[in-house]
């Protein structure tokens, strides 16, 4: 058997692009600007509305200019720039309707907070020809990015089954706005796991799903969360969400779980345990053998889904306005449909489980 190629990180493109930053909150300082440094990327300015935060992002990641407006963003970004729109979902419309027309911008998910916000910035996207892709940073963190690697050298086989499973305590009172938005546990995370699960499946034919509160968080629309994907009557695939389980980390679980024809691959997902703090990343893969007991091999890897996950979207986009990729993995096209099956998750909670015959 030829040596196999575990690949864990994104190609970079040949000629990067400064980085025009909208929008600098938390996200932006924990994961952005992190992965930027990390791939050498330049932020060349930033434009947020509290001007106070703005200058401090400015400070401790070097940014040399920090815009007074947007409007000011949008004319004086080198012509050449991408803009990283990190705004609350509901702004995201605002924002593309002051960007200049025909550039690349790479905005944070979700794609608006239902499928009529997706519809809009998919449409605005069309008007304003930008080039525009989705920050769906999953794709590209270390351990999916070797799991892709695996499975398309045929390594455990055709696929027919894939698992997301997440207990965990996730301190939602650090994102207040979250409380005001229907349901919040599958637009904000779960969507990572629906836009995951297309990437490697395809398009369900449908979900079920079952969302719902949690008694310590009522003020927030669901926050533990079950879906199960529609492929027929082989293929499995759900995506198991708790985020309430505060008795510690002894039985905390945050993995995705690959399983083929001729082997399988589990992927813990240390940033979410024991949050903030998180935990390693564990990947581990097992080919069967005829004549012999399954075994488990354990791959090192070299960095985890933040900031790792953001290089490969912002890479993703710069290949691909560059002309160094003819493919844009994360599109308003593509994101269009992730947002279409989380519409779909949200209904299919609202429409209530199929009634049990008294009879």
């Amino acid at each position: 058997m030829a040596a196999l190629q575990i690949v864990q990180t994104a190609i970079l493109p040949q000629t990067p692009r400064p980085i025009v930053s909208i929008g600098a909150g938390g996200i932006v300082h924990d994961a952005h600007y992190p992965a930027y440094r990390k791939a050498g990327f330049t932020v060349a300015g930033l434009f947020d509305l509290d001007q106070d935060r703005a200058q401090q992002m400015a400070t401790q990641f070097n940014v040399p200019i920090v815009y007074a407006s947007l409007a000011e963003a949008a004319a004086h970004a080198p012509a050449d720039a991408v803009f990283d729109v990190a705004v609350p979902a509901s702004a995201i419309p605002a924002v593309l309707r002051q960007l200049p027309d025909q550039r690349a911008v790479l905005i944070q998910k979700p794609m608006g907070e239902n499928l009529a916000e997706a519809r809009l910035i998919r449409t605005l996207c069309y008007e304003k020809k930008l080039t525009a892709a989705i920050n769906f940073q999953l794709r590209y963190a270390p351990f999916v990015l070797a799991a892709k690697s695996l499975i398309d050298q045929g390594v455990i086989g055709k696929v027919h089954d894939l698992e997301v499973r997440v207990t965990v305590y996730t301190p939602w009172h650090l994102w207040g706005f979250l409380a005001k938005i229907p349901k919040p546990e599958i637009l904000y995370h779960s969507i990572h796991y629906i836009d995951l699960v297309r990437s490697f499946l395809g398009e369900p034919q449908g979900v079920y799903c079952k969302s719902v509160k949690h008694p310590k968080a009522l003020m927030m629309d669901g926050t533990r969360t079950n879906l199960i994907f529609d492929y027929g009557d082989v293929l499995r695939a759900n995506v198991e969400t708790n985020h309430h389980h505060e008795y510690g980390l002894r039985h905390q679980e945050s993995y995705i779980k690959w399983e083929g024809d001729q082997g399988a691959i589990k992927v813990t997902m240390g940033l979410l345990m024991n949050y903030p703090r998180g935990e390693p990343d564990i990947f581990e893969y097992c080919v069967l053998q005829e004549g012999q007991a399954p075994e488990w091999k354990a791959v090192p890897l070299a960095g985890s889904w933040f900031p790792d996950g953001m290089i490969g979207t912002m890479a993703s986009l710069m290949r691909y306005v560059e002309g160094s990729s003819d493919v844009l993995p994360t599109a308003v096209d593509d994101a269009f449909k992730t947002m279409a099956v989380a519409e779909a998750a949200c209904l299919s909670s609202d429409g209530g489980a199929t009634v049990i015959s008294k009879q």
